[in-house]
């Protein structure tokens, strides 16, 4: 895979993995737009945005368009989106959908009764058994917000990512930092996620005082930076 495509690819795993927060009990849509920095140049631009798509259902969706040079090793755009219900308090995804940076569909389809998530990911059939908590790239940031608004943060999570498969991703607060934004200076709260016994982080940086949505983001393989998304606007 070259370079373009490696820095997109871990573009969309970690903007999917954000952890956003907001009202527990009243979820309001927004949209964030966010500038991807690939050592140093502004590689692509990343909207994130919550809306209301029925009665009583959501999606999430995550869209990722590249800018410069790297439009020409890379798709135009590329999507992930998750439409879910809350059912007792509970997030409940029914449906996860995208493509990867080489343009393969995920069409993933989350059958409650039977507990079992089946479809497509990167043309492989998948027809895999789930557990009660188990989310998908996108609402589990949905399902991580409700936990984080009571005050606490899960330590685990059950993810059925883009490849169709059943993994365990650990999440840990680690503090406070006033940072620098282009929405001006804002306090924020320090917290990482990955994926379990990996050692590629993602660190982000939420806003209390804009309803804790990210401001910043930035992934690392050990101690190296392999790309910085930040905040360009947000509207709610």
């Amino acid at each position: 895979m070259r370079l373009p495509e490696r820095m997109f690819a871990l573009l969309l795993l970690a903007s999917s993995a954000w952890t956003v927060h907001a009202d527990p009990i009243d979820l309001k849509p927004f949209k964030i737009t966010f500038t991807a920095e690939w050592k140093g140049i502004s590689a692509a631009t990343s909207i994130l945005e919550l809306q209301k798509s029925g009665p009583d259902t959501w999606t999430f969706a995550t869209i990722n368009t590249p800018r410069g040079l790297f439009r020409m090793a890379l798709p135009d755009s590329l999507t992930q989106m998750s439409t879910f219900r809350i059912v007792d308090g509970r997030v409940m995804p029914l449906s996860f959908r995208g493509a990867d940076e080489k343009e393969r569909p995920i069409d993933l389809n989350f059958d409650w009764q039977r507990k079992h998530v089946t479809g497509t990911a990167k043309d492989h059939p998948v027809d895999i058994e789930i557990p009660d908590d188990a989310q998908d790239p996108m609402s589990l940031q949905i399902a991580s917000l409700r936990s984080l608004a009571k005050g606490t943060v899960q330590p685990t999570v059950s993810l059925v990512d883009g490849d169709g498969k059943l993994k365990e991703f650990e999440l840990k607060q680690e503090g406070t930092a006033r940072l620098d934004t282009a929405l001006g200076t804002l306090d924020t709260i320090i917290y990482t996620s990955r994926r379990a016994g990996s050692d590629r982080v993602t660190r982000t940086w939420v806003a209390p005082a804009l309803g804790y949505l990210p401001v910043r983001a930035e992934r690392l393989k050990g101690k190296k930076t392999e790309f910085t998304l930040k905040i360009d606007s947000v509207d709610r």
